[in-house]
């Protein structure tokens, strides 16, 4: 599964919530109104993405990102960054096959 890192250290997702008038609680209850699975982000999930120090984290799943930027109503891309691509999931074989037709 993908996992997404956050801009700036979480600052952008601080300042939107700012601008929304939303603590960590409500933004994870928001996460819960637009799951379809009614799951959302638990509160814990939301201060490790959105908080700062030694307890945040870097890292997040896609759908948490998704989430958060969704009940936060700002573009995904805003607040997160994918990261680069690994040599794991590069493809490696040429289009027409293993072998080399020279």
């Amino acid at each position: 599964m993908t996992d997404l890192i956050r801009k700036g250290e979480g600052k952008p997702l601080r300042d939107a919530m700012r601008r929304h008038g939303v603590t960590q609680a409500e933004l994870a209850a928001r996460t819960q109104e637009v799951d379809v699975r009614g799951q959302g982000v638990s509160v814990a999930t939301v201060v490790k993405v959105t908080g700062s120090g030694r307890t945040a984290a870097e890292k997040c799943r896609l759908r948490t990102a998704w989430l958060i930027a969704t009940a936060l109503n700002e573009p995904l891309q805003q607040h997160f960054d994918m990261p680069s691509v690994s040599t794991d999931t590069v493809e490696r074989c040429n289009p027409h096959g293993d072998s080399d037709p020279r």
